[in-house]
């Protein structure tokens, strides 16, 4: 037997708050609204980072590999890069 969901609006509660409650389905699952998801570039298969907070959870998104791309142009030239990557390729094996 589900437990009855009860949300309390506190007085102040603004029309905003309102427009970005989400329900939680039987598996945890929810639906991030679609004006969030587009602020925040969250497309299908992007990946969150989930981190309790003292004030609830906080769904943070990770960077992938084409955030990453260039960011290491300030410490290096791409064939600087290229030896030390092809370098640590032979480490490795």
């Amino acid at each position: 037997m589900r437990k009855p969901l009860y949300v309390l609006l506190k007085k102040g509660t603004t029309t905003k708050e309102l427009e970005n409650e989400v329900v939680v389905t039987r598996k945890g699952q929810t639906t991030i609204p679609a004006k969030l998801r587009l602020k925040y570039r969250i497309e299908e298969g992007t990946r969150l980072q989930v981190i309790e907070t003292e004030e609830g959870i906080l769904f943070k998104p990770k960077k992938s590999t084409l955030d990453l791309a260039g960011s290491g142009a300030e410490h290096a030239t791409p064939d600087e890069m290229k030896k030390l990557l092809d370098r640590l390729r032979k480490e490795d094996v």
